[in-house]
């Protein structure tokens, strides 16, 4: 059996899995889930493959429809440790629904899901769902782990001035306190510090932190994750990158971020036509082999197309002879027909609209100020729009971007200072939060509330459901209830309302949210063309490189810096500024543990011994001779040339390597905290 995915060694697997356990012959121990019809004959056949290979992930015969919509029909996958997968498609393709079956949060029609038993599996949602009323520490430490719940007690007990004393003898008793300070230290890294806030009152990049913070405390072994960048701020989405990339966690994922799936990801999965397809590479070489297989789909329909002509005609002069051969000639006419009548549904967004004329005054800001409790959002804003600019705005989640979008437009007042708008400015404002109708209402009916008619870019006027169409409405889709669409086809119907008003100033915040990679490339070049003034907020680097001109920088006490460029140029910029700076000493306070007791004085006091120091000093070099055996490894594991005897002692080798790895990695942390307090 061919399988589309590389199998590596599983080294022990940790903690546990929310799935029911199955034991199999061969004495490895697996989570199934089946669903529908598999043969016995089948599930023996694939259980020997897959005791062999020892993968983490395996689906097969997945099927999932809504109605008369099939989102995808037997598709196959699987994953292996340490592989990083990401799955892409067009909106309304069903790439959300099948992480939701996998992760066991919804059911298929039919097929097989299987985990291997032990493992740790984290699932990282679109959209969290813990309740508003509840605190932001209580959410990230929201888990099954005990450890995690003795955590969480511990924290809210010091939070709210408790006695912490039988607390903390259960801290010992599971060994969480290097639990708790691991925790801590991610929740620091997701600038979470507010840990008493409650859900309600937070932003969505805030709400997000949470919920990356919740996923990634447990360490899981496999890690699903359904459009992680979302709501996050660059620096976020960096850290994001760069946490990910160096953890062994195997992850399944999500993501419309061109530059994350590049740099995170090994391999990618196109859900095309209801079926699955595989490409090693990153996402420059998924585009080539996407071409590549589309060309060769079309070649074999031609090809088709003309046999059928020639069976077609053969078969009207209806002969008269029946003999076996014509019979078999007969009976494969109806499979030539089939290929012959294959056709793609290659639906793209398509995005001519013309824009009003735009006059030479614009937007103008003078002084604007803006406070939110005493703290400035945006202090003394000066600038002056002139035609064809597109702007970018980039800073951290809360530092008043989106503060400043809706003082440009005119949503909000500023404190002080004024904006003044030419006659002419027709401004186009797409929120992050998405198009606000009755979830009832039809898409139909959605557009012609705001016209029925629209100009498009070559003249012609488009009726409201012939636009619905450029935009991947059909028209059996123009009648569904918006609250049956996904969040990329809702995403795709609030752009299309605001075209429709011919803006000649388009504001966009977060535009790429939910919005799938085919239809980014769209609005990119439609964005790059277009006549009149944008202004965008967005995490999403590649789209921000593409489209803006120059970036207006948030720093610190709602100061704004403009910098001429895009944001590879600034990010470049921003570290030759680092590496410029002198480095200075910091130096540390005396800690404490987390129980408020301070360390005892050997423990302060404590230096390395001679050995202790050679060691510390050789480990680095040790742990790159391991991760360079370790690549080669991989490279000759999913190189496909190895015997079935090399495939298992490499794998065995692999799986030595990484626990040597985790082993030394730890050593040199424990030495390396001694080693800063001499």
């Amino acid at each position: 059996m061919k399988f589309s995915f590389l199998w590596l060694f599983c080294g022990s697997a940790r903690n546990f899995s929310p799935y029911p356990y199955q034991r199999r012959a061969g004495g490895l121990c697996v989570v199934r889930r089946s669903f529908g019809k598999v043969s016995p004959k089948r599930q023996s056949a694939n259980f020997a493959t897959f005791a062999a290979m020892i993968p983490y992930l395996q689906v097969e015969n997945l099927s999932k429809s809504f109605g008369d919509l099939t989102l995808f029909k037997n598709i196959k996958l699987g994953v292996g440790e340490g592989q990083r997968v990401a799955i892409v498609a067009k909106n309304g393709a069903g790439k959300t629904t099948l992480l939701n079956i996998i992760a066991g949060r919804d059911t298929p029609d039919e097929g097989v899901v299987t985990f291997r038993r032990g493992l740790c599996v984290g699932f990282l949602e679109q959209i969290d769902s813990f309740p508003p009323e509840m605190s932001a520490l209580q959410a990230a430490f929201t888990s099954d782990s005990p450890a995690v719940k003795i955590v969480s007690e511990y924290e809210r007990a010091l939070l709210e001035g408790r006695d912490t004393t039988a607390l903390s003898a259960q801290m010992d008793a599971h060994h969480a306190w290097g639990y708790e300070q691991r925790a801590k230290q991610i929740l620091t890294q997701l600038r979470i510090t507010e840990f008493d806030r409650r859900i309600g009152e937070l932003s969505g990049g805030q709400r997000k932190r949470v919920a990356l913070a919740n996923v990634l405390i447990n360490e899981p072994d496999f890690l699903i994750l359904d459009e992680p960048t979302n709501h996050l701020d660059i620096d976020m989405v960096e850290w994001l990158e760069g946490y990910l990339s160096k953890s062994r966690s195997t992850l399944l994922m999500v993501t419309h971020d061109r530059y994350f799936l590049d740099r995170v990801c090994n391999m990618i999965l196109e859900i095309d036509q209801q079926q699955l397809f595989s490409y090693r590479g990153n996402f420059s070489y998924f585009l080539e082999k996407r071409q590549e297989r589309i060309e060769v789909f079309n070649t074999e329909v031609d090809r088709a197309s003309n046999l059928f002509r020639r069976e077609l005609e053969w078969m009207r002069r209806q002969p008269s002879a029946r003999g076996t051969k014509i019979k078999s000639r007969i009976s494969a006419f109806d499979g030539v027909k089939e290929r012959a009548h294959a056709r793609r549904q290659d639906g793209q967004v398509e995005i001519s609209v013309r824009s009003s004329r735009l006059g030479k005054k614009i937007i103008e800001a003078k002084n604007l100020c803006k406070l939110y409790n005493g703290t400035a959002y945006v202090d003394k804003f000066c600038y002056e729009f002139v035609r064809g600019e597109k702007v970018g705005i980039i800073g951290k989640n809360g530092s008043g971007k989106t503060t400043l979008l809706d003082l440009l437009t005119g949503s909000l007042r500023p404190d002080s200072g004024h904006v003044s708008r030419g006659e002419t400015v027709v401004v186009g404002y797409y929120r992050q939060e998405g198009i606000s109708v009755g979830d009832s209402k039809r898409v139909i009916d959605v557009a012609r509330d705001i016209a029925e008619y629209v100009k498009m870019g070559d003249g012609r006027n488009l009726s409201t459901s012939q636009f619905l169409n450029h935009f991947l409405f059909p028209p059996s889709a123009q009648q569904t209830p918006v609250s049956k669409l996904s969040g990329g086809e809702r995403r795709r119907l609030y752009l299309l309302t605001i075209l429709m008003r011919q803006p000649n100033f388009l504001v966009l915040d977060e535009p790429t949210n939910d919005l799938d990679l085919m239809t980014l490339a769209v609005l990119e070049e439609y964005l790059r063309e277009f006549e009149g003034c944008v202004l965008v907020v967005s995490h999403d680097r590649y789209f921000m490189d593409k489209i803006v001109d120059h970036i207006l920088v948030f720093e610190d006490a709602g100061k704004i810096k403009d910098f001429p460029g895009s944001y590879t140029d600034y990010r470049c910029h921003r570290q030759q500024e680092e590496r410029r700076q002198p480095q200075r000493p910091e130096s540390k306070p005396a800690e404490k543990s987390s129980s408020g007791r301070r360390r005892s004085v050997s423990e302060e006091k404590r230096r390395l011994s001679f050995a202790e120091r050679r060691e510390y000093e050789s480990l680095p070099d040790e742990l790159k001779q391991l991760e360079s055996e370790k690549s080669a490894l991989e490279q000759e594991l999913s190189s496909g040339l190895l015997s079935p005897q090399d495939l298992t002692v490499k794998s065995q080798r692999m799986g030595e390597i990484i626990t040597t790895i985790e082993a030394k990695e730890l050593r040199w942390l424990e030495l390396d905290e001694v080693a800063n307090g001499e």
